[in-house]
């Protein structure tokens, strides 16, 4: 997948790689950064539609798009790769329930809360808490997400917004990729409080391969980065390129530490002690990060993973449940609501123009 030539870098994600990783079934994350002003941001979206809509369609023998748990199951038995969209962060619809009507009206089924910065309506886990968990507007867009049948993905929020949706969500929701907190206190990851509501909501926490989420080591480590690029910069105001090549180095000096399979079968470990098999699955967050844990690089290594969950006496019940069972079951739920309020008033949301 790499191509120097034209400056693209390796990535961990193919179709060679999907198929020998077993992947049956993929969100293509449409991500767009949380930098972008939002009007710009509903535009960016449109165009990772597209281009998911496009990638799907130039290879139909091996990719399927879907919306819904009976085209993944049906896209299985044609040898296909089921693929759905799903939208990192609230400022993709701009603030507008209408914008978050018709992204769901062009095929996009999960919606990310926030990203890495808040939004104007619910906090993120990695941004200084400003609305106290969910604005009343942010619960009009759970409430709205779920009527149409738009999973709620509570990766990314602060702990107040995961419990404040969690209190008023009528439908499973996801975790798409967060891991444990108790085994590695990362503001990204879930505590056991909000694990404990997930359990009773139905809901499922998708385990990511990303090594600072992963292990505490790394997570340190990164802390340590941070502070070190910020020395580099104040010691090399004005010369911004010296300052980056300082930063290498010290990357090289100082590898950041992986992890490895047995690290990520422990998240899972937890989990499924903490609240049960139902409520794992797999966000391993490929080509979403620049690096992931030593063994599970790449979309070819999920077996490695699956091996190591049976050796720890994982029976095949709950690994298939991992695979693929509680996502097709939170699918289901989802799609139940939504049939069960197909009558309900679409929500308003007020414009500022």
């Amino acid at each position: 997948t790499a191509d120097p030539a034209k400056g693209v870098a390796a990535m961990q994600t193919d179709l060679k790689r999907m198929r020998k990783g077993h992947v049956g079934a993929q969100f293509w994350s449409v991500y767009v950064s949380a930098n972008l002003p939002e009007p710009q941001a509903v535009q960016a979206t449109l165009e990772q539609i597209d281009l998911t809509k496009r990638l799907v369609a130039r290879y139909p023998a091996d990719l399927q798009l879907c919306t819904d748990s009976a085209c993944i199951e049906a896209a299985w038995k044609k040898g296909r790769i089921a693929s759905l969209m799903g939208m990192e962060g609230g400022h993709s619809i701009g603030g507008s329930l209408g914008v978050l009507r018709q992204m769901h009206a062009l095929g996009a089924r999960y919606m990310t809360l926030t990203h890495f910065k808040n939004t104007a309506w619910a906090d993120s886990a990695t941004d200084a808490p400003v609305h106290d968990g969910l604005t009343p507007f942010g619960k009009d867009v759970v409430r709205e997400m779920q009527r149409l049948g738009i999973l709620v993905d509570l990766a990314h929020v602060s702990e107040k917004t995961m419990l404040d949706t969690l209190a008023i969500a009528g439908a499973p929701v996801i975790v798409s990729h967060s891991n444990a907190y108790a085994l590695n206190p990362h503001p990204r990851n879930v505590t056991d409080r909000a694990l404990d509501a997930i359990k009773a909501n139905g809901g499922i926490v998708m385990v990511n391969f990303y090594p600072p989420y992963v292990l505490d080591a790394a997570r340190l480590w990164g802390a340590e980065r941070d502070a070190v690029e910020a020395r580099f910069k104040a010691l090399n105001r004005g010369d911004p390129e010296k300052a980056k090549a300082a930063l290498a180095d010290w990357d090289k000096a100082n590898p950041m530490p992986r992890g490895s399979v047995k690290d990520v079968a422990d998240h899972l470990d937890y989990i499924a002690r903490r609240i049960g098999a139902d409520h794992v699955g797999l966000g391993g967050d490929l080509d979403g990060i620049e690096v992931a844990v030593t063994g599970l690089e790449d979309a070819a290594t999920y077996p490695a993973l699956f091996v190591e969950l049976a050796r720890r006496g994982w029976s095949q019940q709950d690994l298939q449940k991992l695979a693929s069972g509680n996502l097709i079951r939170v699918l289901k739920a989802s799609e139940a609501y939504t049939a069960a309020h197909a009558g309900d008033p679409p929500l308003e949301s007020p414009t500022t123009f």
